[in-house]
């Protein structure tokens, strides 16, 4: 797996402990623990990656091992050898035959979370009470 032209790389004998931001294209190959913000750029878990962050990106590949939860406003790709544990809420997701995902999935149009004050499922008025079914004698 080759790097994207113009991504910013993050090579296999690299160890990164802490917050990882930015507005440019990422490729990791190495280890990352903490967070990963790209809210307008894509990042690519390389295959030999082995990722235990939360991830906030626009779209995400992934070929290698991420551990923590995924939010993606746009794609995400799981590719053969992808191995996910953790949630992923996206607007869109592609998981390859091989893949390995352990995690709930939320996908989203727009990728946007539901706003707490309208639900996103009309709430139907309670019922009334039910008639007795049957009545127990008086003592």
């Amino acid at each position: 797996m080759k790097p994207a032209e113009g991504s910013t790389v993050i090579g296999k004998s690299v160890v990164i402990r802490g917050e990882l931001s930015g507005n440019e294209d990422l490729y990791i190959d190495g280890d990352v623990e903490g967070t990963v913000t790209l809210r307008e750029s894509r990042l690519t878990i390389g295959p030999n990656a082995r990722v235990k962050a939360d991830v906030s990106v626009r779209d995400v590949v992934i070929f290698g091992h991420l551990t923590g939860n995924v939010q993606a406003t746009g794609r995400v790709d799981l590719q053969p050898s992808a191995l996910v544990k953790g949630d992923i809420l996206a607007g869109r997701l592609s998981i390859e035959e091989s893949a390995v995902l352990t995690g709930r999935v939320e996908l989203k149009l727009n990728s946007e979370a539901p706003k707490a004050s309208t639900p996103s499922v009309p709430i139907p008025p309670p019922a009334e009470a039910p008639a007795t079914l049957f009545s127990q004698p008086k003592a």
